[in-house]
């Protein structure tokens, strides 16, 4: 799965947990939490949507990884598991 591929899918879960925010006009530096006015629990709901989506387990020690667009697309691409069939 492409950068590209894991930010859309972090893009559409965004939409499920926030589906007033502007996507278009999320800053990617920006703190998820803030820019998109959620608390800890849809910020939680979101983790494991992406974990669901994307296969991948995201420890609660590695949470401050996903606080923005951009940090939260480089610790998810970095977490999948690399392509070796299928």
């Amino acid at each position: 799965m492409t950068r590209d591929q894991v930010q859309s899918v972090l893009l559409v879960e965004i939409g499920n947990i926030a589906p007033e925010a502007d996507l278009a006009a999320l800053d990617p530096e920006a703190d998820l939490r803030e820019a998109l006015d959620i608390d800890s629990i849809s910020f939680l709901n979101l983790v494991i949507a992406l974990g669901d989506r994307l296969g991948v387990a995201v420890p609660e020690k590695d949470y401050a990884k996903l606080t923005s667009l951009r940090l939260a697309v480089d610790y998810l691409t970095a977490m999948l598991p690399k392509a070796g069939g299928s």
